[in-house]
């Protein structure tokens, strides 16, 4: 049987390194996430790769967009 995958490696990373309080505010937006979107999530990583594709749009630009986009997802 193999596993499914609930987190991606750069979110498990983020997690390894927050407090108490962070790790439970991180939950509670993830749980509040899961019931105002009927479970549908947004995939960073496949974002991020989408973004890559664009014409324009280098490492630095990139990484600023990440930044901001995981900024309003409070990852």
């Amino acid at each position: 049987m193999s596993e499914q995958k609930i987190i991606d490696r750069d979110t498990y990373r983020s997690i390894k390194k927050m407090s108490r309080e962070e790790l439970q505010a991180f939950l509670m937006r993830y749980a509040d996430g899961l019931l105002e979107n009927n479970g549908k999530t947004i995939n960073l990583r496949e974002v991020e790769k989408d973004l890559r594709q664009i014409k324009g749009i280098g490492e630095k630009r990139l990484e600023e967009i990440m930044l901001v986009i995981e900024k309003h997802l409070g990852v």
